[in-house]
Protein backbone atom coordinates (compact mmCIF):
# COMPACT_ATOMS: atom_id res chain seq x y z
CA UNK A 1 0.00 0.00 0.00
CA UNK A 2 2.71 2.87 -0.98
CA UNK A 3 1.33 6.63 -1.46
CA UNK A 4 3.24 8.28 -4.51
CA UNK A 5 3.48 11.26 -2.34
CA UNK A 6 3.62 12.47 0.91
CA UNK A 7 1.34 15.08 2.43
CA UNK A 8 3.05 18.39 3.31
CA UNK A 9 2.05 17.31 7.00
CA UNK A 10 3.59 14.50 7.05
CA UNK A 11 7.05 15.83 5.70
CA UNK A 12 6.61 18.53 8.33
CA UNK A 13 6.20 16.33 11.03
CA UNK A 14 8.97 13.68 10.24
CA UNK A 15 11.09 16.51 10.16
CA UNK A 16 10.50 17.87 13.32
CA UNK A 17 10.78 14.09 14.87
CA UNK A 18 14.26 14.06 12.78
CA UNK A 19 15.04 17.46 14.62
CA UNK A 20 13.72 16.25 18.05
CA UNK A 21 14.78 12.50 18.65
CA UNK A 22 18.90 14.15 17.36
CA UNK A 23 18.39 15.59 21.29
CA UNK A 24 16.58 13.14 22.63
CA UNK A 25 18.10 9.63 21.89
CA UNK A 26 21.51 10.50 21.68
CA UNK A 27 24.34 13.30 20.90
CA UNK A 28 23.54 13.27 17.35
CA UNK A 29 21.18 10.03 16.52
CA UNK A 30 20.03 11.46 13.52
CA UNK A 31 22.92 13.27 12.26
CA UNK A 32 22.70 16.80 10.30
CA UNK A 33 19.56 17.67 8.49
CA UNK A 34 20.09 19.41 5.40
CA UNK A 35 17.62 21.24 3.55
CA UNK A 36 15.48 19.58 0.73
CA UNK A 37 15.87 20.56 -2.92
CA UNK A 38 12.74 22.90 -2.09
CA UNK A 39 14.08 24.98 0.17
CA UNK A 40 11.84 24.95 3.13
CA UNK A 41 11.81 21.50 3.99
CA UNK A 42 14.15 19.51 5.82
CA UNK A 43 15.33 16.05 5.23
CA UNK A 44 15.44 13.28 7.27
CA UNK A 45 18.57 11.50 8.06
CA UNK A 46 16.43 8.97 10.12
CA UNK A 47 18.18 5.49 8.79
CA UNK A 48 17.19 1.85 9.69
CA UNK A 49 14.59 -1.07 9.71
CA UNK A 50 12.13 -2.01 12.04
CA UNK A 51 10.26 -5.77 12.28
CA UNK A 52 6.76 -5.75 13.72
CA UNK A 53 4.02 -8.14 13.45
CA UNK A 54 0.72 -9.43 15.47
CA UNK A 55 -2.60 -7.59 14.82
CA UNK A 56 -4.26 -8.07 12.00
CA UNK A 57 -7.03 -6.07 13.22
CA UNK A 58 -4.20 -3.43 12.91
CA UNK A 59 -2.82 -4.33 9.34
CA UNK A 60 -4.78 -1.73 7.21
CA UNK A 61 -3.63 1.58 9.74
CA UNK A 62 -0.18 -0.24 9.53
CA UNK A 63 0.15 -0.66 5.98
CA UNK A 64 -0.67 3.68 5.42
CA UNK A 65 1.75 4.13 8.51
CA UNK A 66 4.45 2.43 6.83
CA UNK A 67 3.47 4.38 3.27
CA UNK A 68 3.56 7.57 5.27
CA UNK A 69 6.57 7.27 7.18
CA UNK A 70 8.91 5.79 4.40
CA UNK A 71 7.74 8.20 2.26
CA UNK A 72 9.15 11.16 4.82
CA UNK A 73 12.20 8.81 5.53
CA UNK A 74 13.38 6.90 2.64
CA UNK A 75 16.26 5.41 4.11
CA UNK A 76 14.04 3.30 7.21
CA UNK A 77 12.49 0.16 6.13
CA UNK A 78 9.06 -0.47 8.33
CA UNK A 79 8.43 -4.21 8.10
CA UNK A 80 4.82 -5.40 9.64
CA UNK A 81 3.70 -9.00 9.36
CA UNK A 82 -0.01 -9.37 10.10
CA UNK A 83 -1.01 -12.64 12.57
CA UNK A 84 -2.40 -11.92 15.70
CA UNK A 85 -2.13 -10.10 18.79
CA UNK A 86 -0.78 -13.22 20.98
CA UNK A 87 2.06 -13.91 18.27
CA UNK A 88 3.06 -10.04 18.55
CA UNK A 89 3.16 -10.08 21.93
CA UNK A 90 5.56 -13.00 22.11
CA UNK A 91 7.94 -12.06 18.94
CA UNK A 92 8.24 -8.60 21.00
CA UNK A 93 9.35 -10.28 24.40
CA UNK A 94 11.54 -12.93 22.58
CA UNK A 95 13.54 -10.07 20.45
CA UNK A 96 12.37 -11.57 17.57
CA UNK A 97 9.96 -8.31 16.87
CA UNK A 98 11.00 -4.77 17.71
CA UNK A 99 7.35 -3.34 18.07
CA UNK A 100 4.41 -5.18 18.34
CA UNK A 101 0.67 -4.49 16.87
CA UNK A 102 -1.38 -6.08 19.76
CA UNK A 103 -5.34 -5.76 20.32
CA UNK A 104 -4.97 -6.72 24.02
CA UNK A 105 -2.17 -4.77 26.44
CA UNK A 106 0.80 -6.60 27.71
CA UNK A 107 -0.29 -8.18 31.06
CA UNK A 108 1.63 -6.32 34.18
CA UNK A 109 2.26 -9.72 35.92
CA UNK A 110 3.40 -11.56 33.13
CA UNK A 111 4.82 -9.67 29.99
CA UNK A 112 5.84 -6.67 31.36
CA UNK A 113 7.28 -8.48 34.46
CA UNK A 114 9.67 -10.63 31.92
CA UNK A 115 9.97 -7.49 29.62
CA UNK A 116 13.33 -6.76 31.28
CA UNK A 117 15.49 -8.78 29.51
CA UNK A 118 14.41 -7.75 26.07
CA UNK A 119 14.40 -4.02 26.96
CA UNK A 120 17.36 -3.56 28.07
CA UNK A 121 16.95 -3.53 31.31
CA UNK A 122 13.72 -1.28 31.12
CA UNK A 123 10.45 -2.42 30.26
CA UNK A 124 7.89 -3.07 27.28
CA UNK A 125 5.06 -0.07 27.40
CA UNK A 126 1.54 -0.32 25.02
CA UNK A 127 1.17 2.78 23.49
CA UNK A 128 -2.76 3.28 22.44
CA UNK A 129 -2.69 3.48 18.52
CA UNK A 130 -5.73 2.79 17.31
CA UNK A 131 -9.52 3.16 18.08
CA UNK A 132 -12.12 0.46 16.32
CA UNK A 133 -15.38 -0.64 16.83
CA UNK A 134 -15.68 -4.54 16.78
CA UNK A 135 -18.85 -5.06 14.44
CA UNK A 136 -21.28 -8.26 14.92
CA UNK A 137 -21.38 -9.43 11.72
CA UNK A 138 -24.01 -11.60 9.99
CA UNK A 139 -25.03 -12.94 6.40
CA UNK A 140 -29.26 -13.09 6.10
CA UNK A 141 -30.17 -12.73 2.92
CA UNK A 142 -32.41 -9.00 2.54
CA UNK A 143 -30.89 -8.30 5.70
CA UNK A 144 -28.50 -5.59 6.05
CA UNK A 145 -29.08 -4.40 10.15
CA UNK A 146 -29.80 -5.96 13.10
CA UNK A 147 -30.70 -4.31 16.50
CA UNK A 148 -29.66 -6.69 19.35
CA UNK A 149 -29.00 -6.27 23.46
CA UNK A 150 -25.87 -7.61 24.87
CA UNK A 151 -27.63 -10.32 26.52
CA UNK A 152 -29.25 -11.40 22.76
CA UNK A 153 -25.79 -11.23 22.00
CA UNK A 154 -24.35 -13.02 24.73
CA UNK A 155 -26.98 -15.91 24.13
CA UNK A 156 -26.73 -16.43 20.62
CA UNK A 157 -22.31 -16.65 21.09
CA UNK A 158 -22.85 -18.42 24.11
CA UNK A 159 -25.46 -21.01 22.20
CA UNK A 160 -28.20 -20.23 23.85
CA UNK A 161 -29.68 -18.92 21.11
CA UNK A 162 -29.78 -21.26 17.99
CA UNK A 163 -32.54 -20.02 15.63
CA UNK A 164 -32.84 -16.34 13.90
CA UNK A 165 -36.41 -16.75 15.06
CA UNK A 166 -36.20 -16.51 18.42
CA UNK A 167 -38.54 -14.27 20.21
CA UNK A 168 -35.64 -11.88 22.12
CA UNK A 169 -34.62 -11.45 18.08
CA UNK A 170 -37.49 -10.55 16.72
CA UNK A 171 -38.95 -8.43 19.36
CA UNK A 172 -36.15 -5.84 18.44
CA UNK A 173 -36.41 -6.17 14.63
CA UNK A 174 -40.11 -6.50 14.02
CA UNK A 175 -39.54 -5.31 10.40
CA UNK A 176 -37.20 -8.05 9.50
CA UNK A 177 -37.75 -11.58 7.82
CA UNK A 178 -35.54 -14.05 10.15
CA UNK A 179 -35.59 -17.77 10.14
CA UNK A 180 -33.28 -20.76 10.22
CA UNK A 181 -30.75 -21.78 12.10
CA UNK A 182 -27.78 -19.73 13.52
CA UNK A 183 -23.79 -20.30 12.93
CA UNK A 184 -21.65 -18.99 14.91
CA UNK A 185 -17.96 -17.97 13.41
CA UNK A 186 -15.57 -17.18 16.25
CA UNK A 187 -11.32 -17.03 15.92
CA UNK A 188 -9.84 -19.71 16.61
CA UNK A 189 -6.16 -18.45 17.47
CA UNK A 190 -4.74 -16.39 19.91
CA UNK A 191 -6.85 -12.81 19.15
CA UNK A 192 -6.71 -10.00 21.14
CA UNK A 193 -10.11 -8.88 18.87
CA UNK A 194 -11.64 -12.12 20.91
CA UNK A 195 -10.37 -10.73 24.18
CA UNK A 196 -12.10 -7.29 23.75
CA UNK A 197 -15.44 -8.88 22.41
CA UNK A 198 -15.51 -11.38 25.33
CA UNK A 199 -14.76 -8.68 27.83
CA UNK A 200 -17.96 -7.12 26.10
CA UNK A 201 -19.98 -9.31 26.59
CA UNK A 202 -18.73 -10.06 30.27
CA UNK A 203 -19.34 -6.83 31.50
CA UNK A 204 -22.56 -6.06 29.73
CA UNK A 205 -24.24 -8.82 30.05
CA UNK A 206 -22.79 -10.97 33.01
CA UNK A 207 -26.04 -12.69 34.22
CA UNK A 208 -25.76 -14.50 30.75
CA UNK A 209 -22.15 -14.62 29.60
CA UNK A 210 -20.39 -16.60 32.63
CA UNK A 211 -16.93 -16.94 31.05
CA UNK A 212 -14.05 -14.50 31.99
CA UNK A 213 -12.08 -11.89 29.12
CA UNK A 214 -9.71 -14.57 27.66
CA UNK A 215 -7.39 -14.54 23.78
CA UNK A 216 -9.34 -17.46 22.99
CA UNK A 217 -12.84 -17.99 22.71
CA UNK A 218 -14.39 -19.96 25.67
CA UNK A 219 -17.51 -21.66 23.34
CA UNK A 220 -17.55 -24.75 21.04
CA UNK A 221 -20.18 -26.32 19.98
CA UNK A 222 -20.80 -28.31 16.54
CA UNK A 223 -22.81 -25.44 15.35
CA UNK A 224 -19.86 -23.44 15.89
CA UNK A 225 -16.98 -22.43 13.37
CA UNK A 226 -13.44 -21.76 14.71
CA UNK A 227 -11.11 -19.47 11.80
CA UNK A 228 -7.91 -17.83 12.01
CA UNK A 229 -7.52 -14.27 11.73
CA UNK A 230 -9.79 -11.81 10.73
CA UNK A 231 -9.67 -12.21 7.47
CA UNK A 232 -10.77 -15.96 7.92
CA UNK A 233 -13.88 -15.25 10.04
CA UNK A 234 -14.87 -12.59 7.42
CA UNK A 235 -14.72 -15.47 4.99
CA UNK A 236 -16.59 -17.88 7.13
CA UNK A 237 -19.54 -15.58 7.60
CA UNK A 238 -19.72 -14.77 3.86
CA UNK A 239 -19.66 -18.68 2.79
CA UNK A 240 -22.78 -19.30 4.70
CA UNK A 241 -26.41 -18.57 5.52
CA UNK A 242 -27.71 -17.40 8.48
CA UNK A 243 -24.42 -17.04 10.07
CA UNK A 244 -23.04 -14.28 12.46
CA UNK A 245 -19.45 -13.00 14.21
CA UNK A 246 -17.45 -10.83 15.18
CA UNK A 247 -14.56 -8.81 13.40
CA UNK A 248 -12.66 -5.26 13.20
CA UNK A 249 -15.51 -3.56 11.46
CA UNK A 250 -13.10 -2.10 8.81
CA UNK A 251 -12.98 -6.00 7.62
CA UNK A 252 -16.56 -6.49 6.91
CA UNK A 253 -17.71 -5.18 3.54
CA UNK A 254 -21.02 -5.63 2.83
CA UNK A 255 -21.89 -7.81 5.42
CA UNK A 256 -24.62 -6.84 7.69
CA UNK A 257 -24.12 -5.13 11.17
CA UNK A 258 -25.54 -5.11 14.39
CA UNK A 259 -26.90 -2.14 16.57
CA UNK A 260 -26.10 -3.00 20.03
CA UNK A 261 -28.09 -1.33 22.90
CA UNK A 262 -26.65 1.21 25.46
CA UNK A 263 -28.84 2.77 27.65
CA UNK A 264 -32.52 3.10 25.49
CA UNK A 265 -30.97 3.35 22.11
CA UNK A 266 -29.15 1.04 19.39
CA UNK A 267 -26.26 2.03 18.07
CA UNK A 268 -24.44 1.18 15.45
CA UNK A 269 -20.85 -0.24 14.73
CA UNK A 270 -18.79 3.29 13.55
CA UNK A 271 -15.17 5.41 14.63
CA UNK A 272 -17.31 8.41 16.33
CA UNK A 273 -19.24 5.82 18.48
CA UNK A 274 -15.99 3.99 19.03
CA UNK A 275 -14.29 7.51 19.98
CA UNK A 276 -17.55 8.17 22.16
CA UNK A 277 -16.65 4.93 24.03
CA UNK A 278 -12.83 5.84 24.57
CA UNK A 279 -13.86 9.37 25.93
CA UNK A 280 -16.30 7.70 28.59
CA UNK A 281 -13.52 5.38 29.61
CA UNK A 282 -10.99 5.64 32.21
CA UNK A 283 -6.86 4.95 32.26
CA UNK A 284 -5.78 1.10 34.07
CA UNK A 285 -3.19 2.46 36.22
CA UNK A 286 -2.75 -0.27 38.46
CA UNK A 287 0.81 -1.55 38.57
CA UNK A 288 1.96 0.29 35.73
CA UNK A 289 4.74 2.96 34.65
CA UNK A 290 3.45 6.16 33.94
CA UNK A 291 4.68 5.80 30.37
CA UNK A 292 2.63 2.60 30.45
CA UNK A 293 -0.60 3.61 28.55
CA UNK A 294 -3.51 1.73 28.90
CA UNK A 295 -7.22 2.06 28.52
CA UNK A 296 -10.12 0.43 30.63
CA UNK A 297 -12.87 -0.05 28.74
CA UNK A 298 -16.22 1.08 30.08
CA UNK A 299 -18.29 -1.86 28.85
CA UNK A 300 -21.38 -0.65 30.36
CA UNK A 301 -21.67 2.93 29.61
CA UNK A 302 -24.92 4.62 28.59
CA UNK A 303 -22.98 7.60 27.31
CA UNK A 304 -25.13 8.99 24.33
CA UNK A 305 -23.74 7.61 21.21
CA UNK A 306 -21.08 5.64 22.54
CA UNK A 307 -20.68 1.85 21.37
CA UNK A 308 -18.36 0.04 23.58
CA UNK A 309 -17.94 -3.33 21.33
CA UNK A 310 -14.70 -1.64 20.66
CA UNK A 311 -10.94 -2.44 21.21
CA UNK A 312 -8.08 0.33 21.35
CA UNK A 313 -5.50 -1.52 19.81
CA UNK A 314 -1.91 -1.28 20.93
CA UNK A 315 2.05 -0.11 19.86
CA UNK A 316 4.36 -2.67 22.22
CA UNK A 317 7.40 -1.55 22.37
CA UNK A 318 10.26 -1.57 25.08
CA UNK A 319 10.68 1.89 26.79
CA UNK A 320 14.87 0.87 26.49
CA UNK A 321 16.64 0.01 23.26
CA UNK A 322 20.29 -1.79 23.24
CA UNK A 323 21.30 1.46 20.58
CA UNK A 324 20.29 5.31 20.25
CA UNK A 325 19.58 4.45 16.38
CA UNK A 326 16.82 1.71 17.08
CA UNK A 327 15.13 3.94 20.01
CA UNK A 328 15.30 6.89 17.98
CA UNK A 329 13.86 5.25 14.34
CA UNK A 330 11.33 3.62 16.81
CA UNK A 331 10.15 6.89 18.36
CA UNK A 332 10.40 8.41 15.37
CA UNK A 333 7.92 5.84 13.69
CA UNK A 334 5.60 5.94 16.98
CA UNK A 335 5.16 9.68 16.81
CA UNK A 336 3.91 9.28 13.31
CA UNK A 337 1.14 6.82 13.88
CA UNK A 338 -0.10 8.87 16.81
CA UNK A 339 0.13 12.04 14.75
CA UNK A 340 -3.32 14.06 13.35
CA UNK A 341 -1.85 12.93 9.75
CA UNK A 342 -1.17 9.58 10.81
CA UNK A 343 -4.10 8.81 12.15
CA UNK A 344 -6.01 10.57 10.00
CA UNK A 345 -4.26 8.18 7.38
CA UNK A 346 -5.45 5.15 9.70
CA UNK A 347 -9.32 6.39 9.15
CA UNK A 348 -9.01 6.53 5.71
CA UNK A 349 -7.45 3.07 5.48
CA UNK A 350 -9.43 1.39 7.88
CA UNK A 351 -12.02 3.50 9.60
CA UNK A 352 -10.42 3.56 12.73
CA UNK A 353 -11.33 6.74 14.87
CA UNK A 354 -8.60 8.99 15.65
CA UNK A 355 -7.36 9.44 18.87
CA UNK A 356 -7.98 12.54 20.67
CA UNK A 357 -5.89 15.21 20.92
CA UNK A 358 -5.42 14.52 24.97
CA UNK A 359 -4.34 11.34 24.34
CA UNK A 360 -2.25 12.11 21.85
CA UNK A 361 -0.31 14.39 24.21
CA UNK A 362 0.41 11.48 27.16
CA UNK A 363 1.08 8.77 24.40
CA UNK A 364 3.42 11.30 22.72
CA UNK A 365 5.11 11.60 25.99
CA UNK A 366 5.36 8.47 26.93
CA UNK A 367 7.32 7.93 23.02
CA UNK A 368 9.65 10.76 24.23
CA UNK A 369 10.47 8.78 27.19
CA UNK A 370 12.45 6.00 25.33
CA UNK A 371 15.51 5.67 25.45
CA UNK A 372 18.95 3.83 24.40
CA UNK A 373 21.15 1.69 27.03
CA UNK A 374 23.16 3.59 29.44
Amino acid sequence: MKRTHASATAVALASLVALSLAACGSDNATGDSSASSAGDETASTLTGTLNGGGSSAQDKAQQAWIAGFQTSNPDTTINYTKSDSGAGRKGLLDGSLTFAGTDAALSVDDEIATSSTVCEGGQAIDLPVYISPIAITFNIPGVTELNLSADTVAKIFSGAITTWDDPEITADNPDATLSGAITVVYRSDDSGTTKNFTDYLAKAAPTVWTYEASNTFPVTKDTFQGQNGTSAVVQGIEAGTGTIGYADASAVGDLGTVSIKVGDEFVAPTAEAAAAAVDASSRDTEGRADNDIVIKIDRTTTAAGAYPAILVSYLAVCDTYATAADADLVKGYASYAVSADGQDQAATAAGSAPISDTLRTDVQAAIDSITAKG
